[in-house]
């Protein structure tokens, strides 16, 4: 066997990766199926490119990968960006095994209780907030003012907080994204106090939310097991709904494709999302594996503990053979962008019926709605896990400040909860 000999490393961690991630990934697969890279600086990592060796990775049974990060983390500088996305925690992104399906099945059997009908109200009702707050100016930047409040007061709710702590939430968010490391701190130590509070107050009486659903649960975790499950879904999923809200505006504001149908129903806005999530997932790269032994893997020697991830974005838009004319993978969902196998993203019906009712409320309430400049002007932030716009600048004709949002019909409401990965849902048997 022939291993390929270490190539230089390709930077995803820079504004000309984030302004044209293709060209980087061209330059991944000039490598092989699995390349070299910087995920940040001094800090490199394997990339998986290649379709098929994803699936390899994704569906291993043999125990030659675990997704512990533990031995890898002191090459991860402390004051790194990507440190908090790789820190190991007693987490199910951490575990292998029998521990992650321990730690998993909490996760699966809670989100199935969720009813998609509450998932829905509660997104269209926090819409209906903050595009009150914008509606009537006739301007807006659909990242800030949008996108990014709207996913954290979703999961504020569904996990089980009043109204009143969602700045909380948001606030933290904010700081710890900061570049200013005191600032950071301040973040980590606001979001801590909402955990623990949200801990304290559910454990004392239970609701009908996702935290009640962690502490009751059979597999009976720890209060710490259960605060992390908590930080690891909402911190996977705040960032990734943010992009999804937001990249799939972005494409249906820029494609002609969508502008004759943009407010005619759920169809155009989940072939949007399809696209978004092809074209440009919001969670572009993850999937951290280390082997537990040096192996040849697809042409590359990787020694122990080596991270090798998954770039997501990249496997979207991998030619291989068999497929359709034009070298792709022909089937429009056919994307990984939720990953596959054991690790597959627990939630991603969740996440689907949040970004569709995001974008039918926008566009219903603003149904002349466009881009405040060329989509060519868009720029993404320079971040090698998550793609996710930096503004989405938009113009429409102000509503009456007294003009409400539209109203939901019964109709609509069918079509959406129809579908796919909307289904209705009974409360599931839970077992150990």
């Amino acid at each position: 066997m022939t291993t390929a000999p270490h190539p230089a490393a390709v930077p995803l961690h820079t504004p000309e990766h984030a302004a044209d991630p293709q060209r980087s990934f061209a330059r991944l697969r000039e490598q092989g199926p699995v390349g070299l890279a910087e995920l940040a600086a001094g800090v490199p990592v394997w990339v998986v490119t290649d379709y098929r060796a994803a699936l390899e990775l994704f569906h291993d049974h043999t125990g030659l990968w675990t997704k512990d990060t533990r031995g890898w983390m002191e090459y991860v500088p402390d004051d790194s960006p990507v440190r908090p996305m790789v820190q190991w925690r007693p987490s199910l992104f951490f575990a292998d095994g029998q521990e992650h399906a321990h730690l998993r099945k909490v996760i699966t059997d809670s989100f199935a209780l969720l009813d998609p009908r509450h998932v829905r109200d509660t997104t269209l009702r926090h819409a209906d907030t903050l595009l009150a707050e914008f509606s009537h100016t006739g301007r807006a930047d659909l990242v800030s003012q949008y996108a990014r409040r709207l996913s954290p007061m979703v999961l504020n709710t569904l996990f089980g907080k009043t109204d009143d702590a969602a700045p909380q939430l948001i606030g933290a968010i904010e700081a710890m994204t900061s570049t200013d490391l005191a600032r950071k701190a301040e973040g980590e130590q606001t979001l801590g106090a909402y955990l623990s509070t949200l801990y304290q107050t559910k454990a004392t009486q239970r609701g009908h939310d996702l935290t009640s659903w962690f502490i009751d649960h059979p597999n009976d975790l720890s209060p710490e097991e259960v605060i992390n499950q908590i930080l690891i879904t909402q911190g996977a999923a705040l960032e990734t709904l943010t992009g999804l809200i937001a990249n799939t505006a972005a494409r249906m504001l820029s494609d002609q494709r969508y502008r004759g149908t943009l407010t005619t129903g759920n169809l155009p806005i989940r072939h949007a999302i399809d696209d978004a999530l092809w074209n440009d997932p919001p969670l572009a790269m993850y999937s951290l594996h280390r082997p537990t032994r040096s192996v040849h893997f697809h042409g590359r020697h990787i020694l122990q503990g080596q991270p090798v991830f998954v770039s997501y974005a990249a496997i979207n838009t991998c030619p291989y053979t068999g497929q359709s004319a034009e070298g792709f993978r022909s089937d429009h969902k056919a994307h990984l962008a939720f990953a596959a196998g054991p690790h597959e993203c627990p939630a991603q019906s969740i996440a689907l019926g949040v970004a569709i009712a995001a974008i039918e409320r926008l566009t219903a309430t603003l149904p002349d709605i466009e881009l405040a400049v060329p989509a060519d002007h868009l720029t993404y932030q320079p971040n090698p896990i998550y793609r996710v716009l930096t503004a989405l600048p938009c113009r429409f004709t102000p509503l009456a400040p007294t003009q409400g949002a539209p109203r939901q019909d019964r109709a609509t409401l069918r079509r959406t909860t129809a579908e796919p990965g909307l289904r209705a849902t009974g409360r599931p048997p839970v077992s150990a």
